[in-house]
């Protein structure tokens, strides 16, 4: 089989993306008879008057013909005598970066080019910041459109001497500069008659031979587990792709987060026992002994990976939406699956210069620098020295759209110097003690909606029935242990993780406790509920409509969002979020105090 070379295509808009890699495919003679007839007819009504339009065979989708631009990433096989390929066709224009970003992930080389009529520009510089980023290693620029510059020497020099101090800005590495006009062909395939100064390879040559192998090789075996394979009550193997290394049937593995090892006593790919396993093969193992062994987990030998909580990387956001501190997704990283949160943005980086600029928001499209902490120990290194442990995606938990691509950097050590510490009085010691369950019953709603007074006499209600409870109340704990926040977003998710975590060392005590919130955010009560246990959160809506909770305005709160005088103020200029399936629901504009109080008892006796 030949050699596979991935490489992707990108660079600013309408620097000829498409076009280059269309007239490669057609001067090369790698289409079908169908595929050329279909372009020269498709050209006639284009926008080149006839003159066949290249980018046709990439740009597929009717707004990508409509508009000139690519939209979505295409990707082409093609082989020649040499080598095989697989390029993907990235989009230029700024609200597609993420698009790119895709591609950017796939891909062992980076083909960006450069308009010669215009030179660098900041989205060119941006596509080969997040190429850097996603682990690219070999850069070919190709200035482009050099037809339009006149064929000529002086601006091509001119131009690579800029190419070369970005290269150094941003430390790529194996750069290559080729003189290109991708309309006709020139450097293409065959070298150019109107550039009979540029000496080097074209195009395609330089693809057909540069070797992409050399920075590939990794520390030790590492296969993560992608799924456990129990097709009968004798055989247990798990499967999953070689990320590193090789492994043979008597080798003693260490199988991670556990750290427990064990020895290979059969190897099989597809449905034939192999003695051995090595980069790129997808096999399944079997060990010698019964270990925990899950999807997630990773299979090791001869290397040292990370098993901590946090760690330091650089992302790409891609989200419409700000990133603030705090912020909670899940986190895609190799085969897990699980929570995680941005506790510190330390800077971004200016596309243009590189320079780090402090910032807590994160707008779309901006390469940032943060810690990352992961809801439980999870295995992860640095994406240097392991790709697919060392690269990962945020996940919004409420949308469920990828909001985020970056790669681990290194890891925190006070995540590793951490640990539990044991008591002999434990929660259910202190709970047997005062003869009840403990639970944190958490009341939201907007502001004015009735949670602290219910909550209040629900606490009473509790306290004659013999039960010991504490109650937060939101405007009581952001007179003391959270008068340092404000009610920015970031501030608000702060709020409500450290009450949260009181809530849950009073769950530990052996406390009821009833909070109340407006606590807005599905996210955030969400990581509420995983922070007190699933078992133990109660969650009271209190849906009483904004109309209502405005027309009482007990604290004149309204009226003063009103006239603008209260910037990010619940329900006026800032989001509530309603609970969708709360355990107990009431409305105060149709139930009196005490037809509520006795309502939310009735459910508490089930839930208590």
């Amino acid at each position: 089989m030949k050699e596979l070379l991935k490489f992707i295509t990108c660079g600013s808009v309408d620097d000829g993306k498409s076009t280059l890699i269309g007239h490669m495919l057609y001067d090369a003679k790698l289409l079908f008879a169908d595929q050329a007839q279909s372009l020269i007819l498709d050209s006639k009504v284009g926008s080149r008057g006839g003159a066949i339009d290249y980018s046709l065979l990439l740009d597929g989708l009717m707004a990508e013909r409509e508009q000139g631009i690519t939209i979505d990433v295409a990707y082409r096989y093609f082989t020649t005598e040499n080598r095989s390929f697989i390029v993907a066709d990235t989009p230029g224009h700024e609200e597609y970066t993420r698009n790119m970003a895709v591609g950017a992930s796939f891909a062992d080389l980076a083909v960006i080019l450069v308009d010669a009529t215009q030179g660098i520009l900041v989205q060119t510089r941006r596509h080969a910041r997040i190429c850097a980023l996603m682990g690219i290693r070999y850069f070919v620029f190709a200035v482009n459109k050099m037809d339009l510059a006149g064929y000529d020497k002086k601006k091509f020099h001119m131009l690579s001497r800029d190419i070369e101090n970005l290269a150094e800005d941003l430390d790529l590495y194996n750069v290559k500069i080729i003189p290109v006009s991708a309309t006709e062909g020139d450097n293409v395939t065959k070298k150019s008659e109107s550039m009979d100064w540029y000496e080097g390879e074209t195009l395609l040559s330089y693809l057909e031979t540069v070797d992409v192998s050399r920075d590939k090789v990794e520390e030790g075996f590492v296969l993560p587990v992608q799924r456990v394979c129990r097709p009968s009550h004798d055989f247990r193997g798990f499967a999953g792709e070689v990320e590193a290394g090789e492994v043979s049937v008597g080798d003693e593995v260490t199988i991670l987060p556990s750290k427990e090892t064990a020895k290979v006593s059969k190897i099989l790919n597809t449905d034939k026992e192999v003695h051995d396993a090595s980069v790129g093969m997808p096999v399944t193992i079997c060990l010698d002994k019964e270990i925990d062994v899950s999807r997630g987990c990773v299979i090791s030998k001869d290397t040292h990976i990370h098993v901590t909580t946090l760690f330091t990387a650089k992302l790409l956001w891609m989200d419409d939406t700000q990133l603030v501190e705090g912020k909670s997704f899940m986190i895609k990283l190799g085969t897990q699956m699980l929570p995680a949160t941005v506790i510190s943005i330390e800077y971004k980086i200016d596309v243009n210069t590189g320079e780090h600029i402090p910032i807590k928001n994160v707008s779309k499209n901006e390469i940032v620098k943060c810690d990352i902490a992961l809801a439980k120990e999870a295995v992860f290194d640095t994406f240097l020295k392991h790709r697919a442990l060392g690269e990962f995606i945020l996940i919004d938990r409420v949308t469920n759209m990828t909001s985020a691509c970056g790669v681990v950097e290194h890891h925190l050590r006070r995540g590793e110097n951490l640990t539990w510490q044991q008591l002999d009085i434990t929660r259910d010691v202190r709970s047997a003690k005062m003869g009840q369950t403990p639970k944190t019953i958490w009341f939201t709603g907007l502001s004015g909606a009735g949670k602290s007074t219910i909550a209040n006499a629900v606490e009473k209600q509790l306290s004659v029935q013999g039960k010991y409870t504490m109650l937060l109340d939101g405007d009581n704990i952001r007179m003391g242990i959270n008068r340092n926040l404000g009610f920015e977003e970031k501030d608000r998710i702060e709020n409500i993780r450290r009450v949260s975590e009181v809530s849950k060392l009073m769950n530990d005590a052996g406390l009821i406790v009833l909070t109340s919130f407006i606590s807005p955010y599905k996210s955030d009560r969400r990581k509420a509920k995983e922070i007190i246990g699933e078992g133990e959160f109660i969650e009271v809506y209190v849906s009483t409509p904004i109309e209502e909770c405005e027309r009482r305005d007990i604290k004149g709160l309204y009226k003063k969002a009103r006239n603008g005088e209260i910037p990010n103020f619940t329900g006026v200029n800032s989001p509530y979020e309603a609970p969708e399936n709360p355990d107990i629901v009431v409305d105060t504009s149709t139930m009196s105090l005490e037809e509520t109080v006795a309502y939310v008892m009735e459910k508490l006796e089930k839930l208590l």
